[in-house]
């Protein structure tokens, strides 16, 4: 292959979860100006695949994620616990870190292993594990507001050097205040891709990564989005992600641009299946 020539990967699943959005499918229906978009709260499936310990624990961080996850491997007809996986944050479980701070903040400092275990960055993969076996390799990236861009980077380049599918998983929960104040995330939201390295029987669209000049300072911007949805985009960081979502739903090819550490944006092409 030839350094000019941009490194192709294949969108076999999506899904997605955000206030007013409980799967792919009414996501690409609102997308597409199909339907008219209802703001609502964030609604998390119950984790039904977790064992019930687990269950009983998991955040909404955790929900969210899985609830993604799976659909993404349901519509690409995947066994999850055979796929490598990416899972991108901006900064983790938003409602434990505040009961944290709460408690630091207190007289009785004791944490709970439990509360513990669920503040690190890394608790959504750990579920994701445990909930479907999955034993390939695992990464979780956090870069604040480029978390998307960067996971995606990570998604295409591993599927790239292993010739294996990989699952994105972008997901991120609010803070309650007094932290909300200063960091106003409005809600849970999450989204999955699984993306492949050659085309199968259930790919939605390919996604075509410039080797050189993907990174650039020329800004993106939302004018394909519907105005209630890119309001989104702004209020929770996974939704950084609903340009390139927007693309995979329109069935036409077009220029996606991604925010990246400013100025930076992260620019690819989306074709259809």
């Amino acid at each position: 292959m030839s350094a000019r020539e941009p490194i192709i990967v294949w969108v076999d699943g999506i899904g997605l979860l955000a206030p007013g959005i409980g799967d792919w499918a009414t996501g690409r229906a609102l997308l597409r100006g199909d339907a008219p978009y209802t703001p609502a709260p964030t609604a998390l499936p119950a984790p039904e695949v977790l064992p019930a310990a687990e269950r009983r624990r998991a955040s909404r961080i955790v929900k969210a994620a899985l609830a993604v996850g799976l659909e993404a491997c349901r519509a690409a007809g995947a066994d999850p616990a055979t796929l490598a996986n990416v899972f991108a944050s901006s900064g983790g479980d938003g409602h434990n870190g505040h009961e944290l701070c709460e408690l630091l903040a207190g007289d009785d400092r004791q944490i709970s292993p439990t509360r513990f275990h669920n503040s690190v960055h890394n608790a959504a993969s750990g579920y994701w594990s445990i909930a479907t076996g999955a034993t390939p390799a695992a990464q979780v990236l956090g870069a604040y507001d480029a978390s998307v861009a960067a996971g995606l980077l990570e998604a295409i380049a591993q599927v790239h050097a292993s010739g294996a599918p990989v699952l994105l998983v972008a997901a991120d929960s609010e803070y309650p205040e007094p932290l909300h104040a200063k960091r106003p995330i409005q809600d849970t939201s999450a989204f999955a891709l699984l993306l492949a390295p050659a085309q199968g029987p259930r790919s939605l669209g390919r996604l075509l990564l410039p080797r050189q000049g993907a990174l650039r300072d020329t800004a993106g911007d939302l004018t394909d989005l519907p105005s209630a949805l890119a309001a989104l985009v702004d209020a929770m960081p996974p939704m950084r992600g609903l340009p390139l979502l927007a693309a995979l739903a329109g069935g036409a090819a077009r220029h996606v641009a991604l925010p990246y550490w400013p100025p930076q944006w992260l620019w690819l092409d989306v074709a259809p299946a």
